[in-house]
């Protein structure tokens, strides 16, 4: 019999799914122990939608038969805590979850830049009649940095956009045969990549390894009229390098869904400036966010309950 503490607000209405685990499951579920502690000694599956790094701590120190850890999210920075990274129990999260609606709003960036929507909306607004030249994707080159399931969605609604797709990953030899990118380089040859785009995506996760990886070197690596976008995390940009080429208009524009520090301080440049779209890194919150990463769990658990293995398993010293 599987017992499973979920560490979530119980008013989270994707928990009505929870209805499809068999009879026997025994669950809790709350963000205080006192929700579960009459259970947790015997939980030996720790379901997280939290960044409360003492209480991930306590669960896991206090489920010594604990056999996995999922987390309902792709963001493990502050999940991998040293209680998680020392435990024997393997990690799996939501990657690749969201990647569809991600995928979308890359090409909603390029779209934005490509025909000038904001000019578009400002002149509708101001009851202007000015035609403009607008430009294609078709035929543009977008690069992306971190080439893993995001990029993977951003790649094949580029190619269908007529667009050359360029791959840049830690092991680009996984990426061979894939009919959505031209070719796929390691993260060594990124700045030639950088400069051979139009479109720079950036789609890696914050790792010790990807942090500051797009820096002022890979910035001013860019063309003047391009356009980077980062869906990825606001650490693997240099993020005030960025705002200084932006201000003095060295490339054309950013679509940012991730900052450094979230929610953007007030009075940041990139609010003020007109070469920048800004989503409050909510590019992937669609109404179904939660329900989609909870299937995800549910499937899962068959696997685990079939003794197959698990899918999206964390190698915890890389971070992702």
């Amino acid at each position: 019999m599987d017992t499973i503490i979920f560490l979530c607000n119980p008013a989270m209405k994707s928990l009505v799914l929870l209805d499809e685990l068999p009879d026997n499951v025994r669950i809790a579920v709350g963000l205080e122990p006192a929700a579960y502690t009459n259970l947790i000694a015997d939980a030996n599956i720790l379901v997280l939608n939290t960044d409360d790094q003492d209480l991930i701590a306590y669960a896991v120190n206090s489920a010594p038969r604990l056999q996995w850890i999922h987390s309902l999210m792709a963001g493990l920075e502050k999940k991998l805590i040293p209680e998680v990274r020392n435990s024997h129990a393997p990690l799996t999260n939501a990657r690749g979850v969201y990647k569809e609606s991600l995928g979308e709003f890359v090409i909603t960036c390029c779209l934005y830049f490509a025909k000038d929507l904001r000019r578009m909306v400002e002149q509708q607004r101001a009851g202007l009649w000015h035609p403009f030249t607008v430009e294609e994707i078709a035929g543009k080159t977008m690069g992306i940095i971190g080439y893993g399931e995001i990029g993977k969605a951003s790649a094949r609604r580029a190619q269908a956009m007529g667009m050359r797709v360029i791959g840049v990953r830690r092991h680009p030899e996984r990426s061979e045969g894939d009919p959505h990118v031209e070719r796929t380089v390691s993260f060594a040859h990124r700045k030639d990549v950088i400069a051979e785009s139009d479109y720079v995506v950036i789609a890696a996760p914050n790792t010790s390894e990807t942090r500051n990886l797009v820096g002022r070197e890979e910035l001013a690596a860019m063309k003047e009229t391009a356009v980077l976008i980062n869906v990825g995390r606001g650490l693997v940009v240099d993020e005030a390098a960025l705002a200084e080429m932006l201000e003095a208009g060295r490339i054309r524009g950013a679509g940012l869904d991730v900052f450094q520090e979230e929610p953007l301080p007030a009075g940041h440049p990139f609010y003020r400036l007109e070469n920048v779209l800004l989503s409050p890194h909510c590019a992937d919150n669609t109404p179904e966010w939660l329900h989609d990463s909870m299937r995800f769990f549910l499937k899962n658990y068959q696997h685990f309950r079939a003794g197959k293995p698990l899918e999206n398993v964390v190698n915890k010293e890389l971070g992702y």
